[in-house]
Order: structure tokens, then sequence, then C-alpha cells
């Protein structure tokens, strides 16, 4: 049974995600991701290979999320090349899991910090213009 503070604790968490923008929540979506890459990382050096698995999934998942809430009609060629890159990392990724490939997980996160960093300017709300 789940206690008074985790349950708190969750919905404080739920408040936090449900107050954001829906760029506030992408950037999110990319330090999830960041974050899980350098679990994978860290299980890597560890020898851990669950939690080498279950970080890469994690990510997998959070770009998942991320290629399927681009719009492709109104991002035009922009969401083209982010769905393009969402795949790209997508198939490097599994040859994490499939070939062991380690490279994979240090290519990704020097793809998706800037990207994160692009967004976190873009979600950044401009003030005296």
């Amino acid at each position: 049974m789940e206690g008074l503070q985790a349950r708190g604790a969750r919905a404080y968490q739920e408040m936090q995600v449900l107050s954001r923008s829906p760029l506030e929540l992408v950037v999110l979506l990319y330090d999830g991701a960041l974050r899980f890459l350098r679990q994978a990382q860290r299980a890597v050096a560890q020898g851990d290979a669950h939690a080498r698995r279950e970080a890469v999934s994690r990510t997998l998942a959070i770009i998942g999320e991320l290629q399927s809430s681009l719009n492709m009609r109104e991002g035009r060629d922009i969401a083209t090349r982010l769905d393009a890159l969402y795949t790209y990392l997508t198939s490097r990724l599994l040859e994490v899991a499939t070939h062991k490939d380690m490279t994979a997980i240090d290519e990704a996160i020097r793809i998706l910090t800037p990207l994160r960093e692009a967004w976190a300017e873009i979600a950044t709300p401009r003030t005296g213009l």
C-alpha cells in the first residue's frame, strides 16, 4: 500500500507537469532522456546490463514520445528533420542492446544536449521587449 507521503509527492509531481506549457514539457522530456542516457553510461561503467537496458528503454520511450508529438503539418521542414533524427537515434540506441555499441549512448547525448538547450531557449518567456 502506498504511503501518504509517497502519494503526496506523486500528486505534487503531477501538478508540476500539468502546470507547464507545451514547450516546457518538451524540455522536460529532453531532460529525462539525457538523465536516462547518463544512467546508461554509469551502468555500462559498472557492468550492470540490467540497469543499462532499463535506462536505454526509458530513453527510447521518451524519444518515441517526442517523435509522436511532432506536428508534421505545421512544423514542416523542422518537424521532418526532427523526425529523421529521432528515427536515427532510435536505431542507434537499439544497437546498444543488440550489439552492445556503447558509442551510441555518447552520440545520443551529443545530439540531444544542444536540442534541449534550443528548446529551453524557445520556452523561456521574453520580457522587456
